[in-house]
């Protein structure tokens, strides 16, 4: 018999199989200090295009008395146990009151983290006679959650109308077959890789032709899109047909949990059925407090919305006038598009960082395909002018050198420390051309 650790050591996955080069640069990086679009790491300070603060509420002072108040209040202990045994209060009930009534649904429910809610979701959600039909590009809690589901599931190219209603389609015949079951479909209101929002008012006037309720993952949406920050149901008028509301608290509210919005039918069913919430300890009442401020500042303030967009807009003015290629996005997620290996790419995020304190995070294979290099910059409302210029103007020069190529290496240059001193191999290379 063999040792099931064998396996896993022979192969640490397409990322891990890094680790050794890029722990603590390239993968799990340490940013240090006061969260904002200035930030340090490895001892420099970095203009930060990887955090997801898009209202800059991470440090606002209000928050942040918000926050300080309710632990020295409460600690971080209370309420202890689940929900449904001895983890409610009142607060909880109400920041589940004032989020359904934002999001303009009759009812919702907290939960403890994005991720781990959206896997929840499907399972309490969908038996093994129901079919899910899902956006090709869905994130990786709906995947996961797909992966638990025991019925079928049919996948829609990204987008694409034609191909979702042909997977309707197909599920439809497959239940009118067996006689059982219902279809659930999945999409996102912004896809949080490629930026572009997801055509939910399309996609919910095919309920005209075909029976299925729409669950939408908004984490993207919900604060930098619509009229009053509600989302991408808001901004597309079609959030009454929006069967569930999905959305985190780890985007826009800078903060931990999420919650799932709804008639309150559904809502009730859920909230007495999901086991991940009956079987987990409720939200620590500072998160609880700490997110009704945020809501609040959210909801009154929308200037912040304002500022977000801003920045966003004259980021990506600025790379489209530099003839950068940011694809489709119609929100703040702002991706890059260049051609590249990964080496020459690890190489170019240590020349941004090393020369021109630059801070973004970069997308390679196998994430996609081989030859692609993918940055995703994530605007906030604390950017400054500065900071989008100093960024444009450094994307501008590294990508000459990528197109001349300056980054072209053999492997992965090795980050890790070498006898105490930092190993600066590709800055070392750099000069020297």
């Amino acid at each position: 018999m063999a040792d099931i650790f064998d396996r896993l050591l022979k192969n640490y996955g397409p990322i891990g199989q890094y680790r050794e080069r890029a722990h603590g640069y390239f993968a799990f990086p340490k940013l240090e200090g006061e969260i904002s679009s200035r930030m340090q790491f490895r001892g420099k300070e970095m203009i930060v295009w990887s955090l997801n603060n898009y209202l800059g509420l991470a440090n606002h002072p209000e928050v942040r008395k918000a926050d300080t108040d309710a632990t020295a209040k409460y600690g971080l202990a209370y309420p202890m146990g689940a929900r449904m045994m001895s983890g409610n209060t009142s607060y909880h009930e109400q920041l589940e009151n004032e989020l359904a009534t934002f999001v303009n649904k009759e009812d919702a429910i907290l939960v403890n983290y994005g991720y781990q809610g959206m896997v929840s979701l499907i399972d309490v959600l969908c038996g093994r006679h129901d079919v899910i039909v899902y956006d090709a590009e869905s994130h990786a809690c709906i995947i996961d959650g797909l992966r638990l589901h025991p019925g079928h599931r049919y996948v829609y190219k990204h987008n694409d109308l034609e191909d979702c209603e042909k997977q309707l389609h197909r599920a439809s015949a497959l239940i009118e077959k067996h006689g059982a079951g219902g279809i659930l479909l999945i999409t996102e209101g912004v896809f949080g890789m490629a930026g572009d929002q997801g055509k939910l008012k399309e996609i919910a006037a095919l309920k005209q032709k075909y029976t299925f309720r729409l669950l939408v993952d908004d984490a993207h949406g919900f604060g930098t899109l619509g009229k009053t920050g509600a989302g991408a149901g808001e901004e597309q008028n079609c959030q009454d047909e929006i069967d569930i509301y999905f959305s985190t608290f780890a985007k826009s509210m800078a903060s931990i949990g999420a919650f799932i919005a709804g008639d309150k039918t559904i809502i009730d069913y859920i909230r007495y059925n999901i086991r991940s919430q009956i079987f987990a300890k409720s939200l620590p009442m500072p998160l609880v407090l700490g997110n009704l401020k945020r809501l609040e500042l959210l909801r009154n303030n929308p200037s912040l919305k304002e500022k977000l967009w801003h920045n966003a807009t004259k980021l990506q003015k600025g790379l489209t006038e530099r003839g950068f290629d940011i694809g489709k996005t119609d929100s703040v997620v702002t991706p890059v598009y260049m051609k590249g290996d990964v080496p020459e790419a690890t190489a170019m995020v240590k020349d941004l960082r090393e020369n021109y304190s630059i801070f973004a995070s970069i997308v390679v294979y196998p994430v996609i395909p081989k030859g692609h290099i993918i940055y995703r910059l994530i605007p906030s409302a604390v950017h400054t002018d500065e900071d989008i210029e100093l960024t444009l103007n450094a994307f501008s020069e590294t990508k000459k050198k990528l197109d001349a190529g300056a980054y072209k290496m053999e492997k992965i240059p090795d980050m890790a420390d070498v006898g105490g001193k930092r190993f600066d191999y590709m800055t070392e290379k750099l000069k020297n051309k």
